[in-house]
């Protein structure tokens, strides 16, 4: 094994020990942090909204009595009831909120039993997330009565399907007439039609308003390669902002401009956002406020309007309220063509790998009716696609085999002379035809390819409850089982334990990856240097721990992806005539023990 092979797979090494100290330093204990900020949101009394229809509010916002129940804050308004194939809920006829949103597809937990997610909840209830549509006037003199978030709309039908759009009325008795018209289609879409009729004497000037309003810090995936708060595509520029970052300081608020656009709050899977007139210039904010407990509100504020006497003026929002499925995202681009939609799901920077990934995965999922099987087939595929580069690679690592005698004499000839020593290396590699910095290529392939099968697990709804066979039950989550408790044996947690509990996830799967590690490494002859020896040797056990954690659907990737190496380097050596290693390593290893 070349210096540089080495030096590239200590880096992948270093960067997953990164990653898992990151987690241990950071992701867990802001897990735990937000756990303990969503226990205390039950407990104390909660913070309401950003004030409607005020734009900007400044200072520590009133104190409510606590949270209802969801029940109690559900029966506190006459409603109208949703029911699609895909969300069931209600929508407030007190505010004309959409504040209560069901997911019928996908459950909490992988029992099918287990309740479905609930996504949107009103504003008395507790952890309210919601959508409110308004309008807002300049006007600080003879200002026009506007509905307000304790408006009593009328409507004509008691329910809204896929085929029955609902209609809501609201006479403010002095001269203005407003009608809001809600559809919805079949997957998590709605549509809101909102006019207003002049009857007045007099023009008004109204700004349409959007917003979604989330109250509380919700729990965090723990993911550091996952967005989760703001979100949003102002005019042609993405825009995304964590919780923490925008709830560094009181009262933060972040502007964007742009024709067209959407904003709104995500989660790992889910996600709630406004879009108004994709043609339409609009104002977007960002913004955080309260105290121990925050309001976050992403909201949207279209150019004014005036409606001359006799006149009427509409706006058309679009409301999105759930799931983050990539085919979905993708039709909603089109039809209604809300503006890189796709970038609801978190694709990272490698969006020109991750995407394709995710498709080529999503593909040979059709075809073979498992996830797992699907990740095993996608592992053959970039192996056959890079089989060239990894072939070269090989033999020019036989060929390194092949001379490393002569290098062992160099070595010897030239003891401490080091300069000497590597000018006489180089010279042997150049007669020989040997580029030793070629056999990092697969190294440096595979990690892009790695973090991309990361991501995909880590941001595509798809992957979540995924199954694959015995015991795994979903491949976005680790492997269940644990050595430290027996596998299930004994009746505790180990992943629980303070302190060291995040690196005690040692499953099967993690095992199986680590022994496939050790095996692949013992197709190469041990370092001379005995620092080197050391740190390789305890490099698959290091592995093994850091990646306990991961998605086991990227364990089955690593382990099976290692197996192959295995066989295509042992396949490679035998037809280079390079002695076959691996048998003598591993009875040295075994004779050592």
């Amino acid at each position: 094994m070349s210096e540089n092979i080495k030096n590239m797979i200590l880096a992948a090494a270093l960067s997953l020990v990164f990653i898992g100290l990151w987690d241990y330093f950071y992701a867990f204990p802001e897990i735990d942090k937000q756990r303990r900020a969503q226990t205390q949101q039950e407990q104390i009394a909660k913070v309401p909204q950003l004030g409607a229809p005020e734009r900007v509010t400044a200072g520590q916002p009133p104190v409510k009595a606590a949270p209802k129940t969801r029940a109690e804050a559900l029966a506190l308004s006459p409603r109208i009831a949703i029911d699609t194939r895909s969300i069931s809920g209600s929508i407030a006829l007190k505010g004309g909120r959409i504040d209560d949103v069901s997911l019928k597809n996908y459950r909490e937990t992988v029992d099918p039993s287990s309740p479905i997610i609930t996504l949107l909840s009103p504003e008395d209830g507790p952890s309210p997330y919601y959508a409110e549509l308004g309008y807002l006037t300049a006007e600080t003199e003879n200002a026009p009565v506007l509905p307000t978030t304790e408006t009593l709309w009328t409507a004509d039908a008691d329910g809204l399907t896929t085929a029955k759009p609902v209609t809501l009325t609201w006479d403010n008795g002095h001269g203005l007439v407003f009608k809001r018209v809600i559809s919805v289609d079949d997957e998590y879409l709605f549509t809101v039609k909102d006019s207003v009729e002049n009857k007045a004497g007099a023009a008004v000037t109204l700004f349409n308003y959007a917003r979604i309003s989330r109250v509380g810090h919700p729990p965090s995936a723990g993911y550091a390669a996952l967005h989760e708060g703001f979100v949003g595509v102002i005019g042609d520029a993405g825009q995304e902002v964590t919780y923490d970052k925008i709830e560094k300081e009181d009262n933060a608020v972040t502007t964007y401009k742009g024709v067209g656009g959407w904003v709104g709050l995500t989660d790992k899977y889910w996600a709630a956002v406004v879009a108004p007139d994709q043609n339409l210039p609009m104002e977007a904010r960002y913004a955080s406020m309260g105290g121990a407990v925050k309001t976050y509100q992403a909201d949207t504020v279209s150019d004014k309007k005036t409606i001359e006497p006799g006149k009427s003026a509409e706006a058309t929002t679009y409301v999105f309220a759930g799931a983050k499925v990539v085919d979905v995202l993708d039709a909603y681009k089109t039809n209604p063509g809300l503006k890189r939609f796709d970038l609801l799901i978190d694709w990272g920077w490698f969006y020109f790998i991750t995407r394709p990934m995710f498709r080529l995965i999503d593909f040979l999922y059709k075809l073979l009716g498992n996830f797992g099987l699907a990740i095993l087939a996608v592992t053959v595929v970039v192996k056959l696609a890079f089989l060239p580069l990894a072939n070269k690679s090989y033999q020019s690592i036989a060929k390194m085999k092949a001379i490393q005698p002569r290098i062992k004499e160099l070595k010897e000839k030239y003891g401490d002379d080091k300069h000497k020593f590597n000018t006489e290396q180089m010279e042997l590699f150049k007669r020989e035809k040997v580029n030793p910095a070629s056999g990092c290529l697969p190294v440096i392939v595979q990690i892009p390819v790695f973090f991309s099968l990361y991501k995909v697990l880590v941001v595509t709804i798809e992957m979540r409850h995924a199954p694959f066979f015995g015991w795994i039950h979903d491949l976005s989550a680790p492997d269940p089982t644990n050595v430290f408790n027996l596998f299930g044996v004994l009746p505790f947690d180990p992943t629980h334990v303070a302190i060291f509990g995040p690196y005690l996830a040692l499953g099967v799967w993690p095992l199986l990856m680590g022994v496939s590690m050790w095996l692949q490494m013992k197709m190469n002859p041990e370092p001379a240097d005995e620092i080197q020896k050391t740190m390789f040797a305890w490099m698959p056990v290091i592995f093994t721990f850091t990646m306990g954690g991961f998605a086991s659907g990227l364990l089955i990737y690593w382990t099976w992806n290692n197996l192959l190496s295995i066989v295509q380097q042992g396949v490679i050596m035998k037809r280079a005539g390079v002695r076959f290693e691996f048998w003598d390593n591993l009875r040295k290893t075994f004779q050592r023990a």
